[in-house]
């Protein structure tokens, strides 16, 4: 199950036109996602966290180090709250990109 989780969102940030993942593929993480906006788009990082903040989507802020955003995907989080963030991921694209 957290492989399944894991690659959801993968394959939502790969596919994503504003957002980029930190870690090379052979180096992710199941349980902690991280994932940054495109060059571009860096300066809309506030504006999804608030966006994200107003769809339920706590938690997701980044290292203090490394910025961006972390999603969490340990065994108690159902597969509907990972297809929540990719939802309201996309949702931010269509409305900012």
């Amino acid at each position: 199950m957290n492989i399944e989780k894991a690659d959801l969102l993968y394959n939502a940030i790969d596919n994503s036109k504003m957002f980029v993942g930190t870690a090379e593929k052979d180096s992710r993480s199941l349980m902690n996602i991280c994932f940054v906006m495109k060059e571009q788009y860096k300066d809309k990082e506030e504006a999804f966290m608030e966006f994200a903040k107003s769809r339920g989507m706590v938690g997701i802020k980044g290292h203090r180090s490394v910025g961006g955003f972390r999603a969490s995907t340990y065994n108690a989080l159902p597969k509907e709250s990972v297809e929540a963030l990719i939802a309201c991921m996309h949702d931010f694209e269509k409305e900012n990109a």
